[in-house]
């Protein structure tokens, strides 16, 4: 866990990413978002389809596809501003300094090319290596991702590895310019479970060997607790809990939260699955007050007025929740 005198590696401060919608309408789809990741750290970002997890990552790289558009907000790696770069700067720091696990390999590798020359070509884009070099790094890195007989993986195509294969190939072209943080898009989604398995215990065995910083987006909350050091839990844009993890699933402060570790299999034997009324808001149709609150069973009168601000529950703790408003808690002990 993460404790105030840790160096920070990735801090996003105040993040809004929008789309158009209309003639001068914009709708954010990333509101207002803040969360740091520290040295060695993992952190997951989860929530349900469609809570923005996914262009909160594009964002931080600026990979947001138009008409889409970063319009507020702060991204620094390791104390450096990354929205005052460029988009040649950004270039130099994709790769090189954030390495991206996209969620579909197989749309993410390019089908023309044997895996071995689009590692070695990265490695030769970023001035690490060249030639001969470059080509025996990519087996290397082939290797360090313990897929079976590097050299010859290296001369297949995507098309010619299962899906776990392109997985670790996907997870070798993000470290093949030793970046000191990786953003790791649903890298478990499409797997089977002995995969996920397998591929949670690499990353983290990289993580340990290489002293690098993760931030996890997942759905699967068994992926949180197998991989996570913390969590920040979204929904409809907004971070609406961050907690370390073992705090989050013992003690969750958000109803959202809870209705998600309440559905969970496994949590109450014997019992039928407990399933949250509703779905996540499409971007712009939240409405005056807290995204949750339609689905809310304890909703009252503010939050259908105003969104919540965050409130401490505990050290390292918060939740954006009214629930633990202090004002709310004196009012409550003084009647």
């Amino acid at each position: 866990m993460k404790s105030p005198s840790d160096p920070v590696r990735l801090r996003v401060e105040r993040l809004r990413t929008v789309f158009p919608e209309g003639p001068g309408h914009d709708v954010p789809v990333v509101d207002d978002v803040s969360f740091d990741v520290g040295a060695g750290e993992t952190l997951a970002l989860v929530g349900e389809s469609g809570s923005g997890k996914t262009l909160t990552a594009l964002s931080i790289v600026r990979l947001v596809p138009a008409p889409g558009r970063v319009v507020a907000g702060r991204v620094t790696l390791d104390g450096r501003d990354l929205t005052a770069l460029d988009e040649a700067g950004m270039r130099a720091v994709r790769g090189r300094r954030i390495g991206f696990v996209f969620q579909e390999p197989m749309a993410a590798l390019d089908p023309l090319y044997t895996i071995g020359f689009q590692l070695a070509e990265t490695i030769a884009v970023h001035g690490l290596a060249r030639g001969a070099a470059a080509g025996r790094r990519a087996v290397e890195m082939l290797e360090a991702v313990r897929l079976p007989d590097p050299a010859r993986q290296a001369r297949e195509y995507p098309h010619q590895l299962s899906g776990g294969q392109r997985q670790r190939a996907m997870i070798a072209l993000a470290l093949c310019a030793e970046p000191s943080l990786v953003i790791a898009d649903e890298p478990t989604s499409a797997l089977d479970v002995t995969v996920q398995a397998e591929i949670l215990d690499l990353l983290g065995d990289l993580r340990r060997r290489l002293q690098l910083s993760l931030l996890l987006i997942t759905h699967d909350l068994g992926v949180v607790a197998e991989a996570a050091d913390r969590v920040a839990v979204m929904y409809a844009g907004r971070i609406v809990e961050e907690a370390p993890v073992a705090r989050l699933f013992a003690a969750p402060a958000h109803p959202y939260t809870r209705g998600l570790l309440a559905s969970l299999p496994g949590t109450r034997p014997g019992r039928r699955l407990d399933a949250m009324p509703g779905s996540v808001p499409a971007p712009g149709r939240a409405g005056p007050g807290c995204a949750f609150a339609p689905r809310c069973a304890e909703a009252f009168d503010p939050c259908r007025v105003r969104p919540p601000t965050e409130f401490d529950v505990e050290t390292d703790h918060r939740a954006r929740c009214f629930l633990h408003d202090p004002e709310r808690r004196v009012a409550g002990t003084a009647s």
